[in-house]
């Protein structure tokens, strides 16, 4: 099935041809006919399954053939722009890279859109504001700030998206979320997107969505099916000195670091730039220009390595990234596989390299769960675990990993394959 084959207007269809695309991913195929059909839509699917593509064409055609018939019933000049719809999502970043989406295949509706985040000031933003848009995308706080003085009004909307709305809660958004809905008119369309869907997620979802068709795509297991992974099992004073060996392959040519904290990928640069190796943090402490330079700099590889935080590295779209380094095991399963989804992209291959420590243990086996197949062990590296790090487990029971061999206990692989029958 091509573009072709779905009903879309001849202004998106050029501008896909001119982006050069043909195909809809699984996503785009079962999510547009739905969103052109004016239902509300409950979609499950992670950054890197083109996603954006699935709500931005449909909401530009709507708009677009809305706003033409209202120009042909009631003579409304073409400058006179409300909003019309609003992508809310938690990140500069990602609504940086939405914005960009709704330009490209926005290019001949004749639409406006304006993205609105913190960080910098809001003069141009307001001023934006003023000349009248159709499509606001905005991170929440913003948002709200500009709809506390007056700048944004929402009485017009006819579509709302919530983005990555498991990431909103987990940088704890949800109270801004609600105050956000609140704001809104009943009457409208409203879409719905998670990589993950806990049950505060079907919670929220409720409250926004009114009998939702439901798509579910590929689920957050599959994305490491195409990245080789490899777990590397150190000490944690060791872990600076694992790393320049590993970087010490000239075949990863860009690599993504991620650490649990800001303190910690501000420091982890510094020690790499000492060892000769260019690197850049991201995080939310740094400005918003910080963080796009920064950004910039490594697609261009001016940088080898972008050291970063979760927060800062969600949404972020990397093309040809070599390796993702997990530095720390993240405590949260799902955000494992977020992770390394920043490789091995768009059917590409790619690297996942993770370090444990002993005080990581328990995350690890948290992560183990979620998988399909065990990471592989690296066991011949200079710097081997030497301490004993078991992995709480319930009482009775002994522990799961017996990380100072670098081995798993074998009753935890049968376990999972037991669980998974």
């Amino acid at each position: 099935m091509s573009f072709e084959n779905i009903n879309l207007i001849e202004p998106i269809r050029k501008a896909l041809k001119t982006e050069g695309y043909s195909i809809p991913t699984p996503i785009q195929k079962q999510s547009i006919p739905i969103i052109l059909e004016g239902k509300d839509l409950l979609g499950s699917a992670q950054t890197g399954t083109g996603k954006t593509a699935a709500f931005a064409i449909p909401i530009l055609q709507i708009l677009y053939e809305n706003r033409n018939a209202e120009t042909l019933r009631h003579s409304v000049p073409q400058t006179d722009r409300k909003i019309k719809a609003l992508i809310v999502t938690p990140t500069r970043e990602l609504a940086i890279q939405i914005g960009e989406s709704f330009a490209a295949y926005g290019r001949y509706s004749g639409l406006h859109h304006t993205v609105v985040f913190g960080g910098v000031s809001q003069l141009r933003q307001t001023n934006a504001l003023k000349k009248g848009v159709d499509i606001l995308i905005a991170t929440p706080g913003r948002l709200l700030d500009l709809m506390n003085q007056g700048y944004i009004k929402l009485r017009d909307l006819e579509i709302f998206v919530l983005d990555e709305a498991d990431r909103m809660l987990d940088m704890g958004f949800i109270h801004d979320v609600k105050k956000i809905i609140a704001a809104l008119p009943q009457k409208r369309q409203s879409l719905f997107f998670s990589a993950t869907m806990p049950p505060a997620i079907i919670t929220l979802a409720r409250t926004i969505l009114y009998n939702p068709v439901k798509v579910v795509i590929a689920p957050v297991i599959s994305t490491a099916e195409l990245i080789s992974q490899s777990l590397y099992f150190v000490d944690k004073p060791n872990k600076n000195a694992l790393l320049l060996h590993i970087l010490e392959d000239r075949s990863i040519v860009t690599a993504l670091i991620f650490t649990r904290t800001k303190y910690g990928a501000d420091k982890l640069t510094r020690f790499m730039t000492r060892n000769g190796i260019r690197a850049e943090a991201i995080h939310g402490n740094k400005s918003q220009g910080a963080r796009q330079q920064a950004l910039s700099n490594f697609k261009s590889r001016k940088i080898r390595a972008l050291v970063a935080s979760d927060i800062a590295a969600r949404g972020l779209d990397i093309d040809d990234l070599s390796c993702v380094i997990n530095y720390e095991i993240p405590n949260i399963p799902e955000t494992y596989v977020h992770r390394i989804g920043r490789t091995g992209r768009a059917g590409a291959t790619g690297i996942a390299i993770s370090f444990c420590n002993a005080e990581e243990a328990a995350y690890l086996q948290g992560i183990q769960a979620l998988l399909p197949e065990i990471i592989p062990v690296v066991e011949d590296h200079p710097f081997p675990m030497k301490e004993v790090a078991a992995t709480p487990s319930p009482p009775g029971r002994k522990p799961s990993v017996t990380a100072y061999s670098g081995k798993y206990d074998p009753r935890l692989r049968r376990r999972l394959q037991t669980r998974r029958r």
